[in-house]
């Protein structure tokens, strides 16, 4: 499903430059479920906003379902981040206006279904998710957990082909959290390919997969044991 060959991301800081990525080469099927780990400045979010198409890298090649997406235009790539990839953040990154149907909505909106099949998707989500009483609240008025949730729903809604997630428990405390990546888990369990980005060892190593960086560079590349 995802294939990234040679990938190198290059910032430059005032005078100096960083390969945040450098020369990553790498596979991963589709419904696997793969964390990827590593110290602050290793390269894991650069590598998953990419993964994401947020992001495009300065050397390498992407492909996404047999398709080199690397040189799409930024129209071309919204398009597939909308119908294959969900994404789950640390700081939600909910739209603080819209309340938590309306947030489940949007991607809907975006990909152009029906009001009456969306309204149907919506509830079904809002009870899916246990926010049914939180349906007409804005993100101010929900609890961390709860926008995480809707952060989920919201990422899932549009049945992506894979989930991405970037310390989606960080701000979370720990039966929060554990809550979060059993919804998260889920999704993995219908088929969905879940890519969860973490500094936390334990959820790392809950995942089949276990990917670590540093400096740019895949460390280690294993599968865990988890029966």
């Amino acid at each position: 499903m995802i294939c990234l060959a040679g990938i190198t991301r290059i910032f430059h800081m005032g005078d100096q430059t960083v390969h945040a990525l450098n020369d990553i080469n790498l596979t991963i099927s589709s419904g696997e479920y793969v964390s990827i780990m590593g110290p602050s400045g290793s390269g894991k979010s650069t590598l998953l906003n990419i993964i994401g198409l947020l992001d495009k890298p300065d050397h390498g090649n992407y492909e996404l379902d047999d398709k080199i997406v690397t040189d799409l235009n930024e129209t071309e790539q919204a398009q597939i981040r909308r119908e294959k990839i969900g994404f789950v953040f640390q700081t939600f990154h909910l739209v603080p206006r819209l309340s938590a149907a309306e947030n489940i909505e949007l991607p809907l909106i975006l990909g152009g279904i029906p009001p009456k099949e969306r309204r149907q998707r919506v509830q079904e989500a809002l009870l899916a998710f246990n926010l049914e009483d939180r349906a007409q609240h804005r993100p101010a008025e929900l609890s961390g957990g709860q926008r995480q949730r809707v952060a989920i729903a919201r990422a899932t809604i549009m049945q992506p082909k894979a989930i991405l997630a970037d310390e989606p428990t960080g701000n979370l405390d720990h039966q929060i959290g554990s809550e979060v990546i059993h919804l998260l888990e889920k999704s993995h369990q219908s088929g969905t390919t879940l890519i969860v980005v973490t500094h936390d060892r334990e959820l790392g190593a809950r995942a089949h997969r276990q990917i670590t960086m540093r400096d740019g560079k895949i460390q280690t590349d294993q599968t865990n044991d988890t029966d």
